[in-house]
């Protein structure tokens, strides 16, 4: 088949923006607010549910921690899944299971119940983490993708700052209103459903994948004949075959490495003080933690506006590297300035939450942009799972190591993770900056 573009019709990596791109961008947004709410309510939560539960540290950090945990398996078994059977079965329909499963926290007796329930949570969110990414990258002309990916960040930040108000609104109304903060995480996944249910596959995937018949159909409804269909990947000669082992190739073992590296370093201390920031910050003697929390979470949502701001701004290599040294450096003053006055400890925070926050654009931009759509969803899947062993892990100990060594200890360490990533980075991440898919489809 030739892959050359008509001289009358633009390259599909080019299109136009339509309002077919935009319904898909907010079919994703509201997946990644849904996910952002679910993992963000459960930190206020347990705090309420912890008598009826008897919830004691070790309890809280496992339940804290399990979403994050199971996250691993949904986004490995899925990524691979999505690059073998198809982006839009797993994309479709995956928040109908999870508001299902988000009601029936509602209705828990025990402990045991509750983490069997957040495991399963965990296990759908994994499943969009690795296809939401790959599934927006490959509808998105390239000319608008960072702004566009960048809006997951957005609206991930804004789905779990959100839950912490939530939390504080539905707070007091009954002994069980932790049930109702459990509740309500199924509302975002419902409103979202009719509008992921109704995209269609990708056009990449399905022209990689032997049916080029039916990615041109979708090109011409979607976005018009001025539209070339994408052209075939020369990595696509056995279609399906994509699995996440090939990330470990010559070819692409780098970029795998970065991928894992960046993401799992981004996220341990991101979930470690975000899932208990309300206890971090009593633990700091600030006197009010919820108040601090408050603090905490708007300048999430702060930061990840910023980032959208700049992601397109500035190289995504300089970006990550910077963020990492940042967001150390805040840290680092919070571990060894004691004693701490209440406002510069809240304003490190806030930075520490910001940065991190605008750093995460580049999970939604710059970690799709290093693996070709045979690959993508997989790469994307084995870089979500690792990262959520570490900030399961992260996040299960912070709560223990908070009790028995304090909370100097607990910042030291995520001082040293955040140091860690920005060396990787700085010595092995690519530039992907304006990089055109197609063109890495085809090796180039």
């Amino acid at each position: 088949m030739s892959t050359a573009i008509e001289p009358h019709r633009v390259a599909y990596d080019d299109a136009p923006l339509r309002w077919f791109h935009l319904r898909v961008a907010l079919g994703a947004s509201g997946g990644e607010f849904s996910e952002g709410f679910g993992l963000g309510i459960i930190g206020i939560c347990l705090q309420r549910a912890a008598p009826q539960l008897n919830l004691d540290p070790l309890w809280m950090g496992t339940l804290g921690a399990a979403s994050l945990a199971s996250l691993f398996a949904g986004a490995l078994l899925t990524g691979a899944a999505a690059d073998r059977f198809g982006r839009r079965p797993i994309f479709g329909f995956n928040m109908a299971v999870l508001g299902v499963l988000s009601l029936l926290q509602g209705l828990v007796h025990t402990r045991g119940e509750l983490l069997v329930l957040r495991l399963a949570i965990g296990f759908v969110l994994g499943s969009d983490y690795a296809v939401n990414k790959a599934m927006l990258i490959e509808y998105t002309p390239r000319r608008v993708r960072g702004r566009i990916l960048g809006l997951l960040s957005v609206m991930w930040a804004t789905g779990y700052a959100s839950a912490y108000f939530a939390g504080f609104a539905l707070d007091g109304l009954s002994p069980e209103s932790w049930r109702w903060m459990l509740i309500s995480s199924a509302i975002p996944c419902f409103l979202v459903l009719p509008l992921r249910a109704t995209v269609p596959e990708t056009p990449m995937w399905l022209t990689n994948n032997g049916r080029p018949e039916t990615a041109a159909r979708i090109v011409r409804e979607k976005f018009g004949t001025s539209v070339a269909p994408p052209a075939p990947a020369v990595t696509a000669a056995n279609p399906g075959e994509g699995r996440w082992m090939d990330l470990f190739s010559p070819a692409w073992r780098r970029c795998t490495l970065v991928a894992c590296a960046f993401f799992t370093c981004l996220v341990i201390p991101y979930f470690a003080v975000g899932t208990f920031v309300a206890q971090v910050m009593s633990a700091m003697n600030i006197e009010s933690g919820y108040a601090g929390g408050l603090i905490y979470n708007i300048s999430l949502l702060g930061g990840a506006i910023l980032g959208l701001a700049i992601v397109d701004r500035i190289s995504r290599r300089r970006f990550l590297v910077g963020s990492f040294w940042i967001a150390a450096a805040s840290t680092l003053a919070l571990t060894l300035w004691n004693p701490l006055p209440a406002l510069a400890m809240t304003v490190l925070f806030a930075v520490f939450a910001g940065v991190l926050s605008a750093a995460s654009n580049l999970v939604y931009v710059y970690l799709p942009e290093l693996f070709p759509t045979a690959l993508r969803a997989s790469g994307i899947g084995l870089a979500s799972a690792v990262s959520r062993i570490g900030s399961a892990f992260s996040t299960f100990l912070l709560p223990v190591i908070v009790a028995s060594y304090g909370i100097h200890a607990a910042l030291a360490a995520c001082v040293a993770v955040l140091a860690a990533g920005a060396v990787i980075c700085q010595l092995w991440a690519p530039e992907t900056q304006n990089i055109r898919l197609e063109n890495l489809d085809q090796g180039g």
